[in-house]
């Protein structure tokens, strides 16, 4: 696998069209690709900020988020979150790079997934081309943070291995992998987490990668989640008291 970030020369600022600035600083792609977008610069170009003082950060979390505890359960005063069946910190909101604003998650992250996957196709005329857009999230008991994917479009996000032999030939039961997180987190770590002003990466020779001519279907989008209590991690995430987002 390959993996070369793309710095922008300038920085990005709110409601400029992503295309432009794909058009602007995208290499040529190989055919079989995969473009990795920073979630923070697709939220940007679609006006998806507000600036800090105008809403009460904890307010704004609730909003956004489907479920949350109170912060003051967290030893770092952190609002933990479950937004679109995923668990993370203050619903996605970060002040990072913001220059004074609290920037949201995409409104609809799958929808520009596509909609990128399609421009690609046709600028560079590509068969088969990938498109993720990620960010950053904690793992429990772990320092620091990974990249994971927020969308994909153009390949199977999901390598499926219930059914298939271990190399002693014991079937496996229950092991998927998570192929859009896994390219996810190695574009994050390679576009990096501070003022690097890289939020665009490449990432080439994937032969793991079963790419598609088309995008997810809602089927194949509803297969990543899983419900609340066939989680591995039910027993504890049931015993929290979980308070519904005002939306």
């Amino acid at each position: 696998m390959n993996i070369i970030s793309v710095k922008t020369h300038k920085i990005i600022s709110s409601e400029e069209d992503l295309l432009t600035i794909l058009d602007k600083y995208l290499p040529r792609l190989k055919e079989k690709s995969v473009l990795a977008i920073t979630s923070k610069i697709v939220s940007i170009c679609e006006g998806s900020v507000i600036k800090i003082g105008k809403m009460d950060k904890t307010e704004l979390i609730k909003k956004q988020a489907d479920y949350f505890i109170s912060p003051e359960q967290s030893k770092y005063n952190i609002t933990l979150t479950i937004k679109r069946g995923m668990l993370v910190p203050t619903a996605g909101i970060d002040e990072s790079n913001g220059n004074g604003y609290y920037i949201l998650w995409p409104k609809n992250p799958q929808k520009t997934a596509n909609i990128v996957r399609k421009y690609l196709k046709k600028k560079f005329q590509l068969k088969f081309v990938g498109v993720i857009i990620t960010d950053s999230k904690t793992t429990p008991l772990r320092w620091g943070t990974t990249g994971f994917a927020l969308a994909h479009s153009g390949f199977n996000a999901l390598n499926n291995y219930i059914g298939k032999p271990d190399i002693f030939g014991r079937l496996l039961h229950v092991s998927k992998a998570s192929v859009m997180d896994a390219l996810a987190s190695s574009a994050v770590a390679v576009m990096g987490e501070g003022n690097e002003q890289t939020p665009l990466a490449t990432i080439e020779d994937v032969p793991f990668v079963k790419f598609q001519s088309r995008n997810p279907t809602k089927n194949e989008l509803n297969e990543l989640n899983i419900l609340f209590e066939d989680d591995l991690y039910a027993p504890l995430l049931k015993s929290i008291n979980w308070k519904k987002g005002i939306n």
